[in-house]
């Protein structure tokens, strides 16, 4: 909790024991809510959210004072952070009735959990990453009421409701995993284990699906500003693709509950879009795939939130860097574990680390299949490149540790440690003399990146 000199707190009574009270619930003043019944008394400050905090050498996960009087604040916090949820539903339009453990994956402004099969009314409980924090007492000073806490210490991002799944029109063609979640051919298909040489005509709807897949990821792009929530991206995505005739190839695909990924921050992959608003000095990763004609095309691209600071700047032009880089030594005949090698090479020297889990794959008439394009140095990937071949490149670069975390959704991968990551894709072909890149730029594509620029 953070302190006030503002008079008018003194008229106010503790809300668990009477008493005058000076202070008043951080998460209240972020959500403007009114100071009756959210001011507590004794001159204390309190750690309210979840982090890691670094204190005289003793770390601590938890809810943490730094002072010893907080009787009243402990005893009603049970009931008290009940108001904060009501609120932010309340903002959603969301009632509070019917509450249960969970509810069906067609219920609207749920959280989702099980990987996509289900939906809560509740912030499911983990053990959430974030920024590390050292405190020192002796610089620690009590602000104004009106300070956001989130200007006293940066909050790690959290999972926010999502909306109801978006419907397909009847003279859209599906995949086979639209209706159930359940893809039928991918598993079995032999090319999960042989590479696919792609056919003339093949190619040509490869093409064709790419190209409104830039046009799509383009036009999400276009929306992206502070106070736009990820939600409202994912809905851009969906009536771009739908417009286009295609499908958004990742809604359904194993549950997944949206129809384009929306990675913020220290989420290094497959955010799902949610409720929560853009914030200034945001990142996000805005990954889309379009299904037409029977193939699928896909890429990505992270783009700036309004002022973004100059470390998370660096660390998205390296990620680009990276994915360039690695294009360039595509030819038939290059093995495919050398694509890591050149990543890896690249992020290193920035001081970055490359994401070892999730690597890149063999796209076409499937979603995923071979090959297997790790992004990493030192991988045990086979096989040579050859003309024909069409698969994605998408490295996924971290400002801190490589390792990663599986948020209670069963789809959020965010960052071990609670940093920022970067990630650039594109679905690529491998022609007889180099690479043809299916996904690229079109010169209408926004101007969004200032090392193009320049």
């Amino acid at each position: 909790m953070a302190g006030g000199s503002d008079a008018a707190v003194s008229t106010l009574s503790c809300a668990q024991c009477g008493k005058p009270a000076h202070l008043q619930c951080p998460k209240c003043v972020e959500l403007k809510l009114p100071r009756e019944g959210a001011s507590f008394c004794h001159q204390l400050l309190f750690v309210y959210f979840p982090a890691v905090i670094h204190l005289y050498g003793i770390y601590i996960d938890k809810v943490v004072p730094l002072t010893s009087s907080q009787d009243c604040f402990k005893s009603s916090w049970s009931t008290h952070k009940s108001v904060h949820l009501k609120e932010k539903l309340s903002a959603l339009g969301i009632g509070s009735s019917g509450e249960q453990n969970s509810a069906s994956p067609n219920d609207g402004w749920l959280y989702c959990i099980k990987k996509g099969q289900a939906r809560t009314p509740k912030l499911p409980h983990f053990d959430w990453t974030g920024f590390l924090l050292r405190i020192h007492l002796n610089k620690v000073c009590f602000l104004p009421h009106e300070t956001p806490i989130r200007e006293l210490f940066p909050r790690s991002l959290r999972p926010y409701p999502i909306s109801r799944r978006r419907a397909i029109p009847a003279h859209i063609d599906l995949p086979d995993w639209a209706i159930d979640g359940i893809p039928k051919i991918e598993p079995n298909s032999d090319f999960q284990h042989v590479v696919e040489i792609k056919t003339p005509a093949q190619i040509e709807r490869m093409r064709e699906t790419c190209r409104i897949a830039r046009e799509v990821l383009d036009a999400a792009a276009r929306v992206i500003r502070p106070g736009v929530t990820t939600d409202e991206i994912d809905d851009v995505v969906h009536e771009a693709t739908i417009a286009a005739g295609g499908y958004p190839s990742p809604l359904n695909y194993h549950f997944f509950p949206k129809s384009c990924c929306t990675s913020v921050n220290e989420v290094i992959c497959h955010g799902i879009p949610d409720a929560r608003k853009l914030e200034d000095g945001d990142i996000v990763n805005v990954d889309v795939t379009v299904y037409y004609k029977g193939v699928h095309g896909d890429l990505n691209e992270t783009f700036f939130v309004g002022n973004v600071d100059e470390a998370s700047r660096q660390l998205v032009q390296c990620t680009y860097e990276c994915l360039e880089k690695a294009i360039a030594i595509v030819k038939p005949g290059v093995r495919f574990r050398e694509i890591g090698e050149v990543i890896n090479r690249h992020a290193s020297m920035s001081g970055f680390s490359v994401v070892k889990s999730i690597c890149g794959h063999g796209i076409g008439e499937l979603f995923h299949c071979a090959p297997n394009i790790p992004h990493y140095a030192r991988n045990k990937a086979v096989g040579v490149m050859k003309a024909g071949q069409t698969y994605t490149i998408e490295p996924m670069i971290n400002a801190g540790v490589w390792r990663d975390r599986m948020w209670p959704d069963g789809w959020t991968a965010v960052t071990a440690d609670g940093k920022r990551s970067a990630q650039f894709e594109h679905t690529l072909l491998v022609m007889e003399t180099g690479v043809e890149v299916l996904t690229a730029r079109l010169p209408s594509s926004p101007n969004v990146f200032p090392w193009l620029s320049s």
